[in-house]
């Protein structure tokens, strides 16, 4: 909260007082040159005493801000933003009000979880002032109490929560932080706008620990997708294996076709027993199958 600024503190009444000050010093000299020393002087007087009582009722609120003024102890009313008289040594701009959006940074220092694993969380709080008379009369120092429920209420959500929900879901846990800190300093007049969570810290064995559980993890997936991948070859193989037992035919054409891929890129040279020639020779495989079909000689 800002404490009670100087009476009159703005480049405005100061400048009022010296032109007043000015005044009065011509209204002095006119009378000693007049003759009419009393009239004068005691105008120069009246002057010098508006001078001196300028800075003390003329008050400027910048237009961010908002004057709590009391009369004689008792709450006057809220002025500002802008120019605003009060009166001297009876009324007084008792607490001048920031209703920008502010931000108080805060954290919880291990801090233990819900599955009691201990971490600080590093967080700030985006907060504004929407009622001026609450702020300054229903508690004494509201920045410092915002500072202290945002701790507690970080503790409170850090310890309804495990580990992972808080490393998983900040967006959620700021949004619960959110509306803990906001029932609470909205008694004083203090809206919060958004809570963030800029870091959570835990400790290095825990780290390393789940870096090994994740790498476990990774290397479990990868042995299933293998797994699968080889049952998914071993029945296209069992398929082809069929097509094959059923067309001799397509496994010589299969054999030819490896034979020429594996020398059409390289010009390499393969020897070939003629039992094998013999029985890669489409006519040949006709005729045995045939023979299989009928029983007979081609």
């Amino acid at each position: 909260m800002n404490s009670t600024r100087a009476g009159g503190g703005n480049r405005l009444s100061q400048l009022l007082s010296l032109i007043v000050f000015v005044l009065a010093g011509l209204c002095v000299w006119e009378g000693a040159q007049s003759g009419l020393t009393t009239l004068f002087w005691s105008l120069g007087g009246a002057l010098v005493i508006v001078a001196i009582l300028i800075p003390q009722a003329l008050m400027m609120a910048n237009q961010w801000e908002k004057a709590v003024v009391l009369r004689l102890g008792r709450l006057q009313g809220v002025r500002g933003p802008g120019l605003f008289w009060i009166i001297p040594f009876i009324d007084q701009a008792a607490v001048w009000i920031d209703e920008r959006i502010q931000t108080t940074e805060f954290n919880a220092e291990e801090a233990l979880s819900k599955d009691t694993v201990p971490m600080n969380i590093d967080a700030v709080v985006f907060w504004q002032v929407h009622d001026t008379e609450r702020a300054a009369l229903e508690i004494t120092d509201y920045r410092s109490a915002i500072e202290r429920v945002a701790q507690t209420s970080l503790r409170e959500v850090v310890g309804s929560s495990d580990l992972h929900t808080l490393l998983a879901d900040h967006s959620g846990c700021a949004d619960r932080l959110k509306d803990l800190i906001g029932a609470k300093t909205g008694e004083w007049g203090v809206s919060v706008l958004s809570v963030e969570i800029r870091d959570i810290g835990v400790p290095q064995a825990l780290q390393d620990a789940m870096s090994r559980q994740a790498q476990a993890e990774r290397e479990r997936l990868a042995r299933i997708l293998l797994g699968q991948a080889e049952q998914e070859v071993a029945a296209k193989f069992v398929e082809a294996a069929e097509i094959y037992a059923r067309s001799p035919a397509a496994l010589q054409l299969r054999a030819m076709n490896i034979i020429y891929e594996t020398t059409k890129e390289r010009g390499a040279t393969v020897l070939i027993p003629t039992a094998m020639v013999d029985a890669m020779n489409p006519a040949t495989l006709l005729s045995r199958t045939l023979v299989r079909q009928t029983g007979e000689p081609a």
